[in-house]
């Protein structure tokens, strides 16, 4: 009766968008989960992260700002993959413990909301060059990419896996290849970074830019670990996506950044007459990327709707693709924002986990609404916004956990 049952649960939602993954169901092995995460991670904005970092650093605060900022996002991503296993749940389900069960739909609806809007925009950023390398209407290439992306997101978590093996390869190629390029064009590696450049960074402002480029998707970390066969595998994955991979997409864009006085790895690609190659790769690179985030957008609806993860996934796309346009010219700086208060909701996530563990083994601990989690995300959120010091990502986490640790005390409600 067990296995019928268990098999009735993965015709009805093959993803367990609305339960924990039985413990049966958690067969991902670590290079599975490898593959998924580091083709979340290979990340065409990542690249161009790196060629900002390239243009405006010497090669020793390059590899300082670079070694550190991956070094947060390891442990920070690490520590929720680990949670994300043992519990078996989605980001939003963890939520419902940390944040209550309608309060949960707060940071659901951030993320789904910021995750759609990342989708239009890789699909954008995706269509714009190639309708101008090819003269294919630009509005064509919108609908055809945001049906493809759409259709391979709503085929789950094993879908993810087969595509990212295929780009994640393709892109180090083509990575390997442009940092050959810029080796020899400049007779060596240590040649390539301005000692003084032109328009500097502070390291600091190099670690936000680290930090930044991923902590809103690595809070997602959980989505994708939930099927993973034991902890040491899922964390394993996890810290050589987000420390390793996130460096190689750095260095990546930051040694044609530094060569060619171009930030944009599109731009940078072309100089170096990759033209179609560059196409190809970054088209997979954005298409694995935009996969894990609607992925993530429709986990997000599912829990505020209740209704599966897979047709929230389709509304996610149509979205996503109808306003992708309108999203890349008008929008990027307000998902920036939604995207620098998403780290606080990984940090009450975790310490609530961490305080409250025993709490996760029954439903019947969710309240309605956690006042605790919710209050501290937003002290996190503003502390993070207005700020004018230190590094904002880490502004907004560390000030979130913070409060979270006071408030859980303090507070009633919380016990």
């Amino acid at each position: 009766m067990e296995d019928l049952k268990v098999e009735k649960e993965i015709i009805e939602d093959s993803e367990y968008s609305l339960s924990k993954v039985p413990k049966q169901m958690k067969t991902q092995g670590i290079l599975a989960a490898m593959v998924v995460l580091v083709g979340f991670t290979f990340f065409t904005p990542s690249m161009t992260a790196g060629g900002n970092l390239g243009i405006g650093l010497n090669l020793k605060d390059f590899i300082i700002a670079v070694t550190v900022g991956n070094a947060f996002l390891g442990i920070y991503c690490g520590i929720l993959a680990y949670i994300g296993q043992e519990t078996g749940l989605t980001l939003d389900l963890l939520g419902r413990y940390s944040f209550g069960y309608i309060g949960s739909y707060i940071p659901s609806a951030l993320i789904s909301f910021t995750q759609v809007g990342w989708f239009g925009v890789g699909v954008a950023m995706f269509a714009i060059p190639v309708a101008k390398m090819t003269g294919i209407p630009v509005w064509l290439l919108i609908i055809v990419t945001g049906i493809v992306m759409t259709v391979t997101a709503y085929k789950g978590i094993k879908a993810l896996a087969i595509l990212g093996s295929i780009a994640v390869p393709l892109i180090g190629i083509l990575g390997v290849y442009s940092v050959n390029w810029g080796i020899d064009k400049m007779g060596g590696f240590l040649q390539i970074f301005n000692e003084n450049p032109a328009n500097p960074l502070t390291l600091s402002s190099g670690i936000a830019i680290v930090v930044g480029s991923f902590i809103s998707g690595g809070t997602a970390t959980p989505n994708f670990t939930r099927f993973s066969k034991n902890a040491r595998g899922a964390v394993i994955a996890t810290v050589v996506a987000f420390f390793v991979g996130n460096s190689i997409m750095m260095i990546f864009g930051a040694v044609g950044g530094a060569v060619t006085g171009v930030p944009d790895i599109f731009d940078i690609l072309i100089l170096q007459g990759l033209a179609i190659p560059a196409t190809i790769t970054l088209g997979l690179n954005i298409w694995t990327t935009n996969n894990n985030a609607l992925y993530t957008a429709g986990l997000g609806i599912s829990n505020i709707t209740g209704v599966k993860m897979k047709p929230m996934v389709l509304v996610g796309g149509g979205v996503g693709t109808v306003t992708a346009l309108w999203l890349y010219y008008n929008f990027v700086g307000f998902l920036n924002l939604l995207s620098g208060m998403i780290p606080p909701v990984g940090a009450v996530i975790i310490l609530h986990y961490i305080l409250h563990k025993n709490e996760y083994n029954s439903k019947k601990n969710i309240k309605d609404f956690n006042a605790s989690g919710i209050l501290s995300v937003v002290a996190g959120s503003l502390i993070g916004i207005f700020m004018p010091i230190g590094i904002k990502p880490l502004n907004s986490l560390i000030s979130a956990g913070i409060v979270f640790l006071i408030l859980d005390r303090y507070m009633k409600g919380d016990k």
